[in-house]
């Protein structure tokens, strides 16, 4: 016999890949990286990245944030594309100098919205804003704004690259999920601060209609190892009396 034994509370076997949920800080490492950036920052990916994509016909740009934290190197994207933000309803979205954005059919005309800087917002540009207004810790009513943004949502983001070493040190924080039991998400309807830690706005935009996330996560948003939540299957009728004696071959 050859049994190479260990203690029962020894954890030997897989346990698969370490998934992780909750509200965590993040530092951004990388946007828009080439596969020899990847590889420099141990993330050994095979091909370079293709950061264009197709949908229901139109192209989009991703722009796209690689996050670290102690237990978590992940990314999330932000489709961007050249074209003026409109709802359904036919109203352009709006976005000033210090990062406001609104809806209007003209320009908006609200007491409290600031002219400075006003212009009708891209595809992507309000998450773009909100996500830096977080990780550069801008103050309300301070200018966050990119000079070239009519470049970034066509692939060019060398100036939203430069904020990896200006911000080294920031952190932002954010809400990660599990999708489809294997890979980690973001949730990008709204980013936070490290201080304060304002997670009710987290809670307030998820119960929102419009702020579903669509992930797995512990609902009490603390940060940790993913437990996704098991169902007991229940047997069928005819096998709920299986007596020991009966004849298994």
């Amino acid at each position: 016999m050859a049994i190479k034994s260990n203690d029962s509370n020894v954890e030997v076997a897989g346990g698969g890949i370490k998934l992780f949920s909750g509200l965590g800080n993040f530092k951004v490492i990388a946007v828009n990286p080439t596969m020899a950036e990847l590889h420099g920052l141990g993330i050994m990916v095979k091909q370079d990245p293709n950061y264009f994509v197709e949908l229901n016909g139109t192209e989009y740009f991703k722009l796209t944030f690689w996050i670290k934290n102690d237990d978590l190197t992940t990314r999330f994207d932000i489709l961007m594309n050249g074209t003026e933000r409109v709802s359904q309803s036919g109203k352009n979205q709006w976005i000033n100098g210090i990062g406001q954005s609104t809806w209007a059919d003209g320009e908006p005309t609200y007491e409290w919205y600031k002219k400075d800087g006003l212009r009708k917002a891209l595809v992507g540009e309000e998450t773009l804003i909100n996500f830096t207004k977080s990780w550069a810790n801008v103050a309300n009513g301070d200018e966050v704004s990119f000079d070239s943004i009519a470049k970034i949502v066509k692939g060019d983001v060398a100036e939203v690259k430069a904020l990896v070493n200006l911000l080294e040190n920031n952190e932002v924080r954010l809400l990660i999920g599990v999708k489809d039991g294997k890979y980690q998400t973001v949730y990008t309807k709204v980013f936070g601060r490290v201080k304060p830690q304002r997670d009710d706005l987290f809670v307030k935009n998820l119960n929102d209609d419009y702020g579903v996330f669509n992930a797995e996560f512990d609902t009490t948003l603390a940060w940790g190892v993913f437990s996704p939540e098991l169902a007991v299957v229940t047997p069928d009728s005819d096998s709920d009396n299986v007596s020991e004696d009966e004849d298994w071959v």
